[in-house]
């Protein structure tokens, strides 16, 4: 029986719904549009060649899967990219290899679907195992170079680069990693794993989730071969684990990690953790593995501060390409302040909206997109972008605000700052008082005090609070 492309596709949305986030199924996934079937190859039509690539690159081995599940393993899968020709409205299409697709902006491209994966593998059911065969699961592209440094990390990734260097034979073992989500801990500990074995080909480095070592040992229980799963990751000279607190709770699981890992660490084995908080806060968990955990280095990594959350957005747009406007870079650093993760999808929503809309990246449209994509985030106006806002309106430099200086004016806009800060965001007076030149929570409150009273009896100085205050409020 034929099938349509359009229900063979529709049935490929109904599985990429489960399969990704809702904000990503939406931009990336609901403006394709079916083409054709033909000889169980499917066409599907993508707006540009940013959006073909971008595909590509995140969400080729699930589109692979859908395919080869709607179509068999013949299954192929076209993109036509559909560019305007200059002479003439309707669009057209040119059939290149894969390879050439960079320099190509308007294009069928055909994607085999034959292409390996690289999932983590149970290597011990394997007869006559070798090292040379287990597969480090490591993302190419989480490496040191892509990794920006600031206050919030330096001490994670000091310690990191420290065990890449020598793995084993540093004090950071086990290397704990914690901090919250989207802060870059997964990116590090690839980074780490990927350092080693650039430097030391000789080692092997196995990543692997907490969940799927737990399914890994479930599957050993059933099997009956708990003996060759142990003896399997005490083969592993740099074994990482990330996302370590879903072990609590798993009594078993904890109980063969218990062991695995004092095997590893007493033959100098290097051992990099990741968990969403320290030991002393990890519930449900062994106290002698917590104590475990301690053995070595605990490194935190913080939110980023501004001036680190405006280096990644470049460092990203420098990989990729792009080039912004430094006010909408700034905007957008300002603006997602909560974690690494949200940054860069603020970046990708924007970028796939110009390109989607044909529309130039200003401020304005930045502005329009960040005030939908903060909706889904809880955004709240951070004190960053409280004190840019007052020194753009008084036409001061931002450096000046935090200075010691006791002008007049300088002392004013840095009282109307620390208001606003008290009053539109949940930071403690210490913070607000930190943000502005090392203040402590007195001069904070002082600041209020002396801002609510003069715009009772000064008409100029509450104009200045209602149009400072219309513009956070639109921000």
């Amino acid at each position: 029986m034929n099938k349509d492309h359009n229900q063979v596709w529709k049935n490929c949305l109904d599985i990429i719904k489960d399969n990704v986030s809702p904000q990503g199924y939406k931009t990336w996934f609901e403006p394709i549009k079916p083409v054709r079937l033909e000889d169980n190859v499917l066409t599907i039509q993508v707006p540009s060649q940013f959006f073909y690539e971008w595909l590509e690159e995140h969400y080729v081995t699930l589109l692979k899967k859908i395919i080869r599940k709607e179509l068999g393993a013949e299954g192929r899968l076209e993109y036509s990219i559909i560019m305007e020709n200059n002479t003439n409205s309707n669009p057209y299409t040119i059939k290149v290899p894969t390879s050439n697709r960079k320099a190509v902006k308007n294009a069928v491209v055909s994607m085999p679907l034959d292409m390996g994966e690289s999932p983590i593998k149970n290597p011990f059911i394997i007869p006559g195992l070798r090292k040379m065969q287990v597969d480090s699961n490591l993302n190419p592209n989480y490496s040191f170079d892509n990794f920006v440094e600031g206050d919030s990390n330096r001490l994670a990734r000091s310690a990191g680069f420290a065990v890449a260097n020598k793995p084993g034979g540093t004090a950071f073992n086990p290397l704990l990693i914690y901090g919250g989500v989207g802060l870059g801990k997964t990116h590090l500990a690839h980074a780490i794993g990927i350092e080693i074995k650039n430097k030391f080909e000789d080692k092997t480095v196995l990543y692997v989730s907490s969940e799927k070592f737990t399914h890994q040992f479930i599957d050993a229980v059933k099997n009956n071969t708990v003996n060759d799963f142990t003896h399997f990751y005490q083969m592993i000279d740099v074994l990482i684990i990330d996302d370590v607190q879903f072990f609590s709770g798993k009594e078993k699981t904890q109980d063969v990690f218990f062991h695995i890992f004092n095997h590893l660490h007493q033959t100098g084995k290097q051992i990099i953790i990741s968990s969403d908080k320290p030991p002393v806060e990890m519930q449900g968990m062994e106290q002698r593995l917590l104590s475990r955990f301690k053995w070595g280095l605990s490194a935190d990594l913080q939110v980023p501060s501004l001036e680190t959350r405006i280096a990644i957005l470049k460092k990203k747009m420098y990989a990729d390409g792009i080039e912004l406007p430094d006010e909408v870079v700034e905007y957008l650093g300002y603006s997602i302040t909560s974690n690494v993760r949200e940054l860069e999808g603020a970046l990708i929503s924007l970028i796939a909206q110009s390109s989607l809309n044909k529309k130039a990246i200003t401020l304005d449209l930045a502005k329009q997109m960040i005030d939908k994509f903060v909706k889904n985030t809880a955004r709240e106006v951070s004190i960053d972008y409280i004190q840019k806002v007052v020194c753009d309106y008084f036409d001061l430099p931002i450096e000046l605000l935090k200075s010691k200086t006791r002008k007049r004016e300088i002392v004013q806009a840095r009282q109307i700052a620390m208001y606003f800060a008290k009053k539109m965001t949940k930071s403690s007076l210490a913070s607000i008082g930190a943000h502005c030149g090392g203040k402590d929570h007195a001069t904070v409150l002082h600041a209020c005090r002396t801002v609510n009273n003069l715009q009772e009896t000064d008409k100029h100085f509450r104009k200045y609070l209602d149009d400072l205050e219309k513009k956070l409020s639109i921000a």
